[in-house]
């Protein structure tokens, strides 16, 4: 029984230790390490930092950006309905169930990236409003003697529905934005409610400036996602909390090869037949399967400062809500 717990421990230490040189690196140290011809490590390493990868397709990252731009851009106003195309509709249960996770309180601050369409800040006005109306009932209940003229007056006097709560919708697409506000105004959201065109890697927001920061179904297109999530560390408050829900790795070997068929199969065609855009949803599928495992995921959120890291895997791990706090 000892093997395997050293076994463990020397794993653990070697992580850690691994992420202590990434933190404590010094310019110029990699290149003078031992190991290999100095010039081919150069070059390996300059095509790393210039390389990366647009679905199956290896770009440099500057192109990365473009092209994610163009696949959001053509898929903007046929966004809502593709998505419950292709999951069936089972994205609003999941985006749900992120709410219900997040239970933001009274005067809570969002910031909730790459959420051009407003899903989730819609969700979250409206958990805040549920909250406050139930409230509302509690404390009308506790003064029964009241009259309905005094009650009534109590509810004209209310100022805030929300409580003090604001979500921040930021995107890096402007037509993603549109679309967002265009259903804003047309289910009569206005309060509370700010949209802001702004880069994942470059918030422009203060530091420790929000209480909860979420991303669905956004940070794998990001070039650089470490530098998201040392952005999204950056801009929460002391206690603050990460919330993501992304597509993660199938579990089940027999859903996995479905869920293959689908992607692959089912996915691009119905990008084609209902947005006329076969490309952009073949990258969508793509970028999914380039997307990291839940535990190597869960190591860059920790390597981002972030503590009590968890994930929970949903739909036998076609998705997973990952949450961490910055202590």
């Amino acid at each position: 029984m000892a093997a395997p717990r050293s076994c463990a421990l020397w794993s653990y230490c070697g992580r850690r230790w691994s992420r202590l040189m990434r933190c404590c690196e010094l310019p110029g140290l990699r290149s003078s390490w031992p190991g290999g011809p100095l010039g081919a490590r150069q070059l390996s390493q300059e095509k790393q930092a210039t390389e990366t990868h647009f679905g199956f397709e290896t770009v440099s990252e500057e192109e990365k950006g473009g092209k994610v731009y163009h696949v959001f851009e053509s898929v903007a106003k046929k966004y809502d309905v593709m998505n419950d195309m292709m999951s069936l509709g089972i994205h609003r249960i999941w985006k749900d169930l992120l709410l219900w996770k997040m239970r933001p309180f009274p005067g809570t601050q969002l910031l909730d990236v790459a959420g051009g369409t407003g899903d989730i800040a819609f969700r979250f006005l409206n958990y805040v409003r549920a909250q406050h109306k139930g409230k509302q009932k509690r404390q009308l209940r506790a003064q029964q003697n009241l009259s309905w003229e005094e009650i009534a007056k109590k509810y004209q006097n209310e100022e805030d529905p929300l409580d003090g709560s604001r979500v921040v919708v930021c995107d890096i697409n402007k037509e993603m934005l549109k679309i967002g506000k265009q259903k804003a105004h047309a289910r009569g959201y206005k309060a509370g409610l700010a949209w802001v065109l702004g880069d994942a890697e470059e918030l422009p927001f203060d530091d420790d400036k929000f209480d909860v920061y979420t991303i669905a179904f956004g940070i794998r297109n990001v070039t650089h996602i470490d530098q998201a999530l040392q952005e999204a560390h950056r801009v929460l408050k002391p206690g603050g909390r990460f919330l993501c829900l992304e597509f993660s790795q199938v579990n089940n070997p027999l859903i996995s090869r479905l869920y293959d068929l689908y992607s692959f199969q089912v996915i691009p065609v119905l990008g084609e037949v209902i947005a006329g855009d076969w490309k952009s949803y073949q990258y969508l599928v793509e970028s999914i399967r380039q997307f990291p495992p839940q535990e190597e995921f869960k190591e860059m959120i920790e390597d981002a400062g972030f503590e009590k890291v968890t994930y929970e895997s949903l739909t036998s791990g076609i998705v997973a809500i990952h949450s961490g706090f910055k202590l």
